[in-house]
């Protein structure tokens, strides 16, 4: 398969999954798949994100080695919100390497209190913000804090994700 190519050939949920099967649990074509993701043109980058958190998702151990490229790359001014998106929706489901706590949530919460973040990727944040409180309780306070203070000026989804998270972070 050219990934590149396929990438490119369109852009829906049906390419995203041929992308993902095709990948499996391959590391060299997962590598592959996250090469055009962090080093291709705007277009490759944005629709790799996609087929990249599936495959992720799917099998956690295939980002085991790009933890410190990807932490490194959601430092990029000017990030696409797809990349964005994904990469964050994709750490709120698998264990975030310890080494990378720290800048995961200096990340997530830099994009929660960030006015003009997308919804999809600050509620991805909170996900991710609450499952690290587990291992670091002293976050929970600032967390509830910037939900709560968000919340009445928020969509619902928002709203729905933040409910959810402060019911976890209430167990925690």
């Amino acid at each position: 398969m050219n990934l590149r190519a396929e990438i490119l050939k369109e852009h829906s949920k049906a390419q995203c999954n041929k992308i993902v099967q095709w990948v499996g649990a391959d590391q060299k074509r997962f590598d592959e798949l996250f090469g055009l993701f962090l080093h291709d043109e705007s277009r490759v980058v944005q629709r790799a994100a996609w087929p990249v958190s599936y495959c992720v998702e799917a099998q956690p151990a295939l980002i085991k080695k790009h933890w410190k490229a990807m932490t490194g790359y959601l430092d990029k001014p000017n990030l696409h919100d797809a990349v964005k998106r994904n990469s964050v929706r994709m750490m709120q489901y698998i264990e975030i390497p310890e080494q990378f706590h720290g800048e995961v949530m200096n990340r997530c919460f830099a994009y929660l209190e960030s006015p003009g973040e997308t919804i999809a990727v600050k509620v991805f944040s909170m996900s991710v913000l609450a499952n690290l409180a587990r291992t670091y309780p002293e976050i929970k306070a600032e967390l509830i804090l910037l939900i709560e203070d968000q919340f009445p000026h928020q969509t619902a989804g928002f709203k729905s994700r933040a409910k959810k998270v402060l019911k976890q972070l209430d167990k925690t």
